[in-house]
């Protein structure tokens, strides 16, 4: 069994910051890539970002240059530095490890005009 709990989520006026933070715990051997994701309501989930255990990093181009993904191997942990946040970047977001489609609950991020 794992577990992936996001933490970090909130209420943040447009050109704010916010730092999402996730821990995944349980029957874990080795997480090679974690990842981001969002889904505005009505909208599909999306890919926010995605690390690999090696650093190398991958963005949707709506977040590049305002988001930073970052992770402590040691902790199993991946964090998510949102700056310059936009109207349009609030959504439900949500951790994954991605090669096992393993899914976190997900944390509300509501940036406000």
């Amino acid at each position: 069994q794992v577990q992936l709990v996001e933490s970090g989520g909130g209420l943040v006026q447009a050109g704010g910051s916010l730092r999402l933070s996730c821990a995944a715990s349980g029957n874990i051997f080795r997480i090679r890539t974690m990842g981001w994701y969002r889904q505005a309501p009505g909208k599909q989930r999306e890919l926010v970002a995605t690390i690999t255990s090696g650093a190398s990093t991958n963005y949707a181009d709506s977040v590049k240059g305002r988001f930073t993904i970052s992770r402590e191997n040691g902790k199993n942990t991946v964090y998510l530095q949102m700056n310059s946040l936009k109207p349009e970047d609030t959504s439900v977001y949500y951790c994954t490890w991605v090669e096992y489609n393993y899914w976190g609950q997900g944390t509300q991020v509501t940036v406000s005009s």
